[in-house]
């Protein structure tokens, strides 16, 4: 524990700024309940009511509080987009060095497939699926895991090909080690800094991914809050020069920095190079 604390002590100003983002927004996420002043869909006012002592940031186009869903919105926009990111992991992750471990007719069939899935432009491939299974929780996280673990599998097949053909991999498979046993102990340690940054740059891209497809109307339904679906519903009060249908973009941009900044950091400390 003391090694980690000294470590974030020594990193730079943008990883700290970063790590304390994701720290404020994690503790929104778990403890919603109790730190807001409503429930997620009570109805407390007129709709577009304006600001007051109870609703610091007035209520939205069905008269709930604003700053109660933006609250919300961190639990269900943040923890959809993590377990998406972490299923595409699992699922891409696994399947791309195990391709690049087994080879021959294996690694070609999964790589076609690929090809086939990553043809499809995302957003027309997710819109034409969701429309389909339908636009629940659990079928937006698996469809878009889905799709994303084509891009997961390319790069931990890439980084992993360049891995089983050195010695200490050959000197594994003389000894009879399982492949599970290569892919653990000899590949995805080798192979880790690549993959820290693409975990962070999957999780924005998830992330704001899930808000454009809120915004559309295909994403996290309502009546649960979801940033990009508060954007679309509290839209006109932009043009009465009201800045509360903004303050959803700016929390997904402030996250999207600050992850990024977090895994510039994480993969600078895995890489090895001193300052």
């Amino acid at each position: 524990m003391r090694t980690y604390t000294q470590q974030i002590a020594k990193a730079p100003l943008s990883a700290q700024f970063g790590l304390f983002v994701i720290c404020v927004y994690v503790f929104c996420a778990l403890f919603a309940p109790f730190i807001t002043p409503f429930s997620e869909t009570e109805i407390i006012a007129d709709a577009y009511a304006p600001a007051d002592a109870s609703m610091w940031l007035g209520a939205d186009n069905l008269g709930r509080d604003m700053f109660t869903r933006l609250i919300y919105g961190a639990r269900n926009t943040v923890g959809v987009a993590f377990a998406t990111t972490v299923l595409a992991f699992l699922i891409g992750g696994t399947i791309g060095m195990l391709s690049a471990t087994v080879g021959g007719w294996f690694d070609q069939v999964m790589s076609r497939t690929v090809d086939i899935l990553m043809a499809v432009p995302q957003l027309i491939f997710a819109l034409l699926i969701l429309s389909v299974v339908g636009t629940n929780t659990v079928s937006l996280i698996f469809v878009i895991a889905v799709l994303d673990a084509t891009r997961v599998f390319r790069i931990s097949r890439a980084t992993a090909m360049n891995v089983v053909t050195l010695d200490f991999v050959e000197a594994a498979r003389l000894r009879g080690e399982s492949k599970l046993w290569i892919i653990s102990r000899e590949i995805l340690p080798n192979i880790s800094a690549p993959l820290i940054a693409e975990f962070g740059l999957r999780f924005c891209f998830v992330f704001l991914f899930i808000s454009g497809l809120s915004f559309l109307g295909l994403g996290i339904q309502p009546p649960l809050a979801e940033w990009g679906g508060m954007v679309r519903e509290n839209a006109v009060l932009i043009t009465f020069g009201e800045y509360t249908p903004l303050l959803p973009a700016a929390a997904v941009a402030l996250l999207t920095v600050a992850v990024n900044f977090v895994v510039d950091w994480l993969l600078h400390l895995s890489s090895g190079l001193k300052d």
